[in-house]
């Protein structure tokens, strides 16, 4: 079936590929990019730091070395990055060759596909006074249009938002309704998204963070001890601290797996809630009839 979904691909146009974590995205881009060609583009929020290649399922060495890759693990673990910083990048490869764009923040395709605004940086004092704060805090200080447009269980993304009403005096839903068209028009593009229901991608994801732990995640975290900091969101990757905890007694291994299971399982019921709302015109394709490793 994969070649066969392949087929109907033009070689000519960029191909966005959305899915929960553990659906197999990385794969198929790969499987694409090796019987089209393209380079395979990170669209993933924590895979562009160089500390977790293994926490966050970045493509291996040997992967990596089957197709030209972007955009992955190419920033240090304290670099500011947002969804203006990865559009910026982003535009140079769409200018410069064919992007087989993958991964699960929806964030960063609906930039491309539906615009984004231009809003001002934040400032620091502003950013360390929402590090600062709660959740339920920064929310309480959010109009109600801007809670309804964004993920509220996501702290990144409600800690954004805050940033933005302190920052500019504007809520956020008011500065994307100002947002400048999409880069990428609805035809321009190939869209699929991996349609994974849960009681498959469970046990892969049960399994993915068993073998990480195995397979080099401690490492990792090992090397990260000394300089992880719970604010950055790099150190809020899902594995990271059940791997720190493993290190230092907190978390038995089961415990960990566990633990990583669960946070995991919580974030991918997230990213399906968005893709149906946000990528129903996509092209839809079951994760398990793929048979992608």
């Amino acid at each position: 079936m994969i070649r066969d979904l392949i087929s109907t691909l033009p070689a000519h146009l960029p191909v966005l590929i959305a899915g929960p974590t553990a659906s197999g995205k990385s794969a198929l881009a790969l499987a694409i990019a090796e019987a089209q060609g393209g380079v395979i583009v990170n669209a993933d929020a924590s895979q562009v730091y160089d500390c977790w290649r293994v926490i966050t399922a970045r493509p291996s060495p040997d992967e990596e070395a089957r197709a030209p890759h972007a955009l992955y693990g190419h920033l240090p673990y304290d670099a500011p990055y947002s969804t203006g910083h990865w559009a910026r990048e982003v535009l140079p490869i769409l200018q410069d060759q064919r992007p087989i764009i993958v991964g699960g923040t929806g964030l960063y395709f609906t930039a491309l596909t539906e615009g984004l605004a231009e809003i001002p940086e934040t400032p620091a004092q502003i950013r360390r006074d929402a590090d600062g704060m709660n959740l339920n805090d920064m929310a309480a200080g959010l109009d109600d249009e801007t809670k309804r447009r964004i993920d509220m269980a996501n702290r990144a993304r409600v800690q954004r938002a805050w940033e933005v009403q302190q920052a500019t005096g504007r809520s956020l839903a008011d500065w994307q309704n100002d947002t400048a068209p999409p880069v990428l028009a609805r035809d321009a593009f190939s869209g699929i998204v991996l349609d994974s229901p849960k009681e498959w991608l469970t046990p892969r994801i049960e399994t993915r963070f068993d073998q990480m732990l195995h397979g080099g995640a401690l490492d990792e975290a090992r090397a990260m001890q000394d300089r992880f900091d719970p604010v950055l969101p790099s150190c809020r990757a899902i594995g990271v601290k059940e791997a720190l905890g493993v290190l230092n007694g907190s978390f038995a291994h089961e415990q960990a797996v566990s633990s990583a299971t669960i946070a995991t399982r919580q974030y991918a019921k997230r990213q399906r809630t968005w893709f149906r709302a946000r990528m129903g015109g996509w092209h839809w394709v079951a994760a398990q009839a793929l048979a992608l490793a």
